[in-house]
């Protein structure tokens, strides 16, 4: 197990009464190894309160968290976590090349493994011909993929990324998939990620872990989440010369529509489940829309 998370309490003082304001509620779930997991939840959800509670960068009230089966955040455990977070800081005046060296030097690497994986990291995220340019002169995507070389300069076995595809421009966004994608791949990173962006959820993750108002009300298998909710049904069959369709909503009604069509002397000549989408689930899921 990559990571258990069991009844994690989190809540912050009201600026003005201080009063106490409950924002993560029992926060409870768990990532298998070698996945890839959606954190998926509106503005507001919880999403970043509960990675910087994993990450130790706030303290929270109650619960219980586990990384590699292992006591949170021991020395063990940092070294094999990579984190990207939603508004990452860049040293403007330093080189793509400074950039990731500090960090390989902040994580223990060796000047050699530096070198190695700078290299490997710049082609991984397509930046080896700004090495030498300075992240001033980055556009918007170009710091995002540098932040997620940053996140991989010591090879992580847990990869936390918060936001990442956020602002960025349907070119940038694809490439950042394509390195999300690449680093579960080749590297056997186990990846967990927040987003509201769930087109890209969709085409990257195999399980989720969804959160509404602190309260985490899925977790398990993106297929699960999907079917969750009365299916549709398309019917296409002729009536006379005329070909016809018909929908329904349920297996029930789709049996009893069948009958009463061959009954009537129609013809079936096909009956399509439709395929639900992560964004038409969640919306039926939540009862709300989901901001873009």
């Amino acid at each position: 197990m990559v990571l258990q998370v069991k009844n994690l309490n989190k809540s912050f003082r009201h600026p003005w009464n201080l009063s106490q304001i409950s924002v993560l509620k029992d926060v409870s779930f768990s990532i298998e190894s070698r996945s890839i997991v959606g954190f998926l939840g509106g503005n507001g959800a919880g999403k970043t309160t509960t990675i910087k509670c994993l990450l130790g960068l706030l303290k929270y009230q109650s619960g219980q968290l586990k990384i590699f089966d292992q006591p949170h955040l021991s020395k063990s455990v940092k070294r094999d976590i990579g984190y990207l977070p939603e508004r990452p800081y860049f040293y403007s005046y330093l080189t793509g090349e400074e950039f990731l060296t500090f960090y390989g030097q902040l994580s223990g690497l060796s000047a050699s493994e530096v070198s190695q994986r700078i290299d490997e990291l710049l082609e991984l995220v397509g930046l080896t011909h700004a090495k030498k340019r300075f992240l001033k002169q980055y556009s918007k995507g170009m710091l995002q993929r540098i932040g997620m070389a940053q996140a991989l300069i010591h090879r992580p076995r847990l990869l936390i990324l918060d936001e990442p595809l956020s602002g960025l421009d349907p070119d940038g966004r694809r490439q950042l998939v394509s390195i999300i994608q690449n680093t579960y791949d080749q590297q056997k990173t186990s990846i967990f990620f927040s987003s509201h962006l769930l087109d890209d959820i969709d085409r990257l993750c195999q399980d989720l872990v969804v959160i509404k108002s602190g309260k985490v009300e899925f977790c398990g298998a993106k297929s699960s989440f999907v079917d969750q909710g009365d299916a549709t049904f398309t019917i296409k069959f002729t009536a006379g010369s005329n070909l016809q369709t018909s929908s329904v909503s349920s297996v029930e009604e789709l049996q009893k529509t069948i009958d009463r069509l061959r009954s009537d002397g129609n013809d079936i000549l096909a009956v399509n489940r439709e395929v639900r989408s992560l964004d038409r689930a969640f919306k039926e899921f939540h009862g709300q829309e989901v901001q873009r």
